[in-house]
């Protein structure tokens, strides 16, 4: 099997050198994503309009692998603030409620304090839930 990159044209990724995704077999691991609108290089204050664009890059992703958000396995959320999951939570479950992956939450400090959460997923093609 061979192993695709997904990029998803920022910056940030040929600086550091990693990729948006990387595709082996059937397995899609996406790096963790932010709420930056690639297009624009922007990001809104907000957590959950930055939460919404983060999973608007990681359904891109996503598609461009062949997959979707309906098979994702697993996903971690970064935040900066305790607080942020309670108010997040509810847009994790619009966009992962038919997949229910396993979840970890972290609290942590992230890269661009502008940044209040980050996401990481992990699908496996063709394993949508039923």
């Amino acid at each position: 099997m061979s192993r695709r990159l997904i990029s998803s044209g920022s910056k940030f990724e040929s600086v550091a050198g990693y990729s948006r995704a990387v595709v082996d077999g059937d397995w899609v691991h996406v790096s963790g994503t932010t709420g930056f609108n690639y297009q624009t290089m922007t990001i809104e204050d907000d957590l959950q309009a930055q939460a919404h664009q983060a999973f608007r890059n990681i359904a891109d992703a996503l598609a461009q692998a062949g997959a979707s958000l309906d098979e994702v396995v697993r996903v971690r959320y970064y935040m900066s603030d305790p607080s942020a999951f309670e108010a997040a939570g509810p847009v994790f479950g619009q966009y992962l409620g038919k997949s229910r992956p396993a979840a970890t939450a972290i609290v942590c400090t992230l890269i661009d304090p502008r940044m209040k959460i980050e996401i990481e997923v992990t699908a496996r093609k063709g394993s949508a839930a039923a």
